[in-house]
């Protein structure tokens, strides 16, 4: 298994180094100026010297290989910097913003702990849902349980999240009165910090919005691969023979059916927890959350290469690495496969 890991991780490296190429030459050749946004009484001289500040003079490859450097070599010496004190990135420049003028990575540690904090949550919620329930809906198929939590599953995968979020704002801020204890507020706000119980409390209440609509579309994409999985692995003879044998039915279902039904399903929640990191985009907007998804939605618009690169290459790097992660994982969860 260590070799295995190893290899691939060696094997991740080209791979890592092509996707942030083209990454790079797409918003090369995307439409757009950095500029085109200052004021038109800008003097054609000095506009040229704010290009040759932004680097934007160069030629591609020579922006590529600094993008490179400064991502692998600087942002990390300026992260352990800031763990350990140490001045191993003193006057080296970073990944600057061409909107803010500030370091990317900085912005990425301000707005992070908001996305963890409502998409996270929103995540870890929806895996503890939808795993009991493709459990016992294929444990009792066809049943009202079963017919229940297929018409929820449909309807979270079905509809919308911005419709979803929208007719929760109505309901839960607009309909109900604000002095009541079902009122939610319809925005979330970024700069509320817990202190005490009160806190917490209103800290709870912004978050119950954007969580649920959240939970319920990943719980039904999680649910109906368990009770696929479940349902296949139900039938196989291996059960047969466990419960001739004389084994309980929880024994059979939790220890034998669960742990082979997990090997597809652990893909499914692996490769969306890239998407945690990404943000919601579409919910950050409707909630008004201040993640990660606003800030690749303002960057886009505005044209700043440097964080949309930065953004999405970080996106690619988490997507590479919780591949390798789901499937170690099916060495552990399956004795037959082996790597090595």
């Amino acid at each position: 298994m260590l070799t295995y890991t190893i290899r691939r991780l060696v094997l991740a490296v080209p791979t890592l180094l092509f996707i942030a190429l083209v990454i790079f030459l797409l918003l090369l050749l995307a439409p757009g100026d950095p500029l085109a946004n200052m004021a038109l009484s800008i003097p054609p001289e000095v506009r040229e010297s704010m290009r040759e500040a932004l680097g934007l003079g160069r030629p591609w490859y020579i922006r590529f290989g600094l993008f490179l450097y400064q991502f692998f070599v600087v942002e990390p010496q300026y992260i352990i910097d800031a763990m350990l004190g140490t001045d191993f990135a003193q006057g080296k420049q970073r990944i600057i913003s061409f909107a803010s003028r500030s370091p990317v990575f900085d912005v990425i540690a301000e707005r992070i702990p908001q996305t963890l904090w409502v998409v996270g949550m929103s995540y870890v919620v929806g895996v503890l849902i939808a795993l009991p329930i493709g459990i016992i809906s294929a444990y009792k198929q066809y049943s009202i349980f079963d017919q229940i939590g297929t018409l929820i599953s449909m309807i979270g995968f079905s509809v919308p999240t911005f419709f979803t979020g929208i007719v929760l704002i109505l309901i839960f801020s607009s309909y109900i009165p604000n002095d009541s204890i079902f009122w939610l507020p319809s925005k979330y706000d970024t700069l509320h910090v817990v202190e005490d119980w009160e806190s917490f409390k209103y800290q709870v209440r912004q978050m119950a919005m954007p969580v649920f609509v959240l939970a319920l579309f990943n719980a039904a994409q999680i649910s109906r691969y368990m009770r696929a999985s479940m349902l296949d692995n139900l039938g196989q003879d291996y059960v047969r023979t466990a419960r001739a044998k004389g084994m309980s039915e929880r024994i059979v279902v939790l220890k034998h059916v669960l742990r082979n039904s997990m090997i597809p399903v652990i893909t499914v929640i692996a490769l969306g927890v890239p998407q945690v990191f990404g943000g919601a985009i579409i919910t950050e907007q409707v909630f008004g959350v201040n993640g990660l998804g606003g800030y690749l939605i303002n960057s886009i618009q505005g044209n700043d290469v440097p964080a949309v690169m930065t953004l999405t290459f970080l996106f690619a790097i988490l997507i590479v690495l919780f591949n390798l992660i789901a499937d170690v994982l099916y060495g552990v969860l399956d004795p037959r496969i082996r790597y090595d």
